[in-house]
């Protein structure tokens, strides 16, 4: 069977990017050279993966749909050399498969998993040189919204704390066989020196920004009770009155390092 032939499965949430002009802009913007490693995640059809393979020449690519398989490697043909995975990226021990070299990740993201692959890549960020991801647009504003904005939420401080977030290139639902319902949108994650993030205890950061977005309507003082008391959310530079989603991702990391410090 063809790529071409290939029907897409909603299970799978298959969304196949065929605009190429698209295509150029992603690979502009991942800016491939000599030398590098770069993974694909969910190559689909070989809509990036074929181009980015013409111009880099090797690439290793990850995907979970069987029926794939066996079409991306005899499309790749003579255009370079393609390592085609079978597996669920989720099950994939990135660290691994870069073998002590730094990786670049790219791909088309099914946006039932988007969040579980984002957290996934990032417990892999310590050998992850970039991500460039393609994400429903919605996603992609929270992942890069400021305090106070309506969509900053755990995602945003989340990801901010661990990587630099730059949304890239706005992709309108013609550009993908079948057109999804929504807008979509390329952003570049890329993650920050260890020492430039700064947190003490990253399991406790976690648990404090769980907690301070669990229940968005309450205060601090009320959504933070079982994590700290009032004092603490105070000593750490924030206002127990305040809400979550006014409180920036410097002072997150204040509280549960100030947290971490008290054990």
């Amino acid at each position: 069977m063809s790529l071409d032939a290939h029907r897409t499965k909603k299970s799978l949430g298959q969304h196949f990017l065929h605009d190429t002009s698209v295509v150029e802009r992603i690979l502009q913007a991942l800016d491939p050279q000599p030398g590098e490693r770069i993974v694909e995640i969910g190559p689909g059809a070989g809509a990036l993966t074929f181009p980015l393979l013409r111009r880099h020449r090797t690439l290793t690519a990850i995907e979970f749909d069987r029926d794939l398989i066996a079409p991306l490697r005899a499309a790749a043909g003579d255009l370079g050399e393609l390592e085609v995975i079978h597996a669920d990226v989720l099950d994939v021990d990135l660290t691994a498969l870069a073998a002590g070299a730094p990786i670049r990740l790219v791909g088309n993201l099914p946006y039932n998993l988007s969040s579980p692959i984002l957290f996934h890549a990032l417990a892999h960020r310590a050998v992850v040189r970039d991500m460039h991801f393609m994400l429903q647009k919605e996603v992609v504003d929270r992942m890069g919204a400021a305090p106070g904005s309506k969509v900053y939420g755990r995602l945003s401080v989340m990801l901010q704390a661990w990587c630099r977030v730059t949304p890239l290139i706005r992709v309108p639902p013609g550009a993908f066989r079948p057109p999804p319902k929504v807008d979509s949108a390329v952003v570049r994650l890329v993650p920050k020196p260890e020492d430039a993030v700064g947190i003490a205890d990253p399991a406790l950061f976690a648990g404090v920004v769980r907690a301070a977005f669990g229940q968005r309507r309450k205060t601090l003082r009320n959504a933070l009770a079982p994590v700290c008391d009032a004092q603490a959310i105070d000593a750490a530079g924030i206002d127990p009155g305040a809400r979550a989603e006014t409180v920036a991702v410097e002072r997150f990391v204040a509280l549960a390092n100030l947290l971490a410090d008290a054990r």
